[in-house]
């Protein structure tokens, strides 16, 4: 009875020590909130813009890499199609549909957008930049709320992003009102 508790207590520690150690994500984001300026932040949001970026599947890497290609050469067939390959193959690779949102967006597709960033922000609730992207389309479309909600999580993540603090702070006037 013994040898099988300190049995099954030495299987757990790797998974506790593993779940306890935060992942470079992690140590990112807390870096991210300390720093004291947006010049100090802008090291820090590159590094996450290429976590965000990795999905971790050389395949995926290649589609995303000519998808790029044909949007280049000004081929957006190809590229449309290339990220709907990547979004199939991915449909949890954030940065696959806030990628392929970009594509809708300069197409004309702004609802197809819309519906894409909202799928990259559920793939990763942590994705600033793609929350910050769909916040805006959604105040040029009229839901003002819902884009200060958008625009305030996205600076919870990342306090330095000076675009959407400027669009809260419009926004959270022009809902909520001056305050006394």
């Amino acid at each position: 009875m013994r040898k099988r508790a300190l049995t099954a207590a030495f299987l757990l520690l790797p998974s506790l020590a593993f779940a306890a150690a935060p992942s470079a994500e992690d140590k990112l984001f807390a870096e991210l909130k300390k720093a004291d300026s947006a010049e100090a932040a802008k090291p820090i949001e590159t590094k996450l813009n290429e976590l965000f970026h990795a999905s971790g599947s050389a395949s995926v890497d290649l589609l995303m890499t000519r998808a790029g290609a044909a949007l280049g050469q000004s081929d957006h067939g190809t590229a449309r199609k290339l990220m709907d390959a990547v979004t199939r193959l991915a449909p949890d690779y954030a940065e696959g549909w806030r990628l392929r949102a970009r594509m809708q967006q300069a197409s004309g597709d702004d609802t197809g957008a819309m519906v894409s960033l909202d799928r990259a922000v559920r793939a990763n609730p942590r994705h600033f930049t793609a929350m910050a992207e769909l916040a805006e389309m959604m105040e040029d479309y009229g839901d003002k709320a819902g884009a200060l909600k958008l625009y305030r999580r996205a600076l919870a993540l990342d306090p330095h992003l000076a675009a959407a603090a400027e669009r809260a702070k419009a926004l959270t006037k022009e809902i909520e009102g001056q305050g006394i």
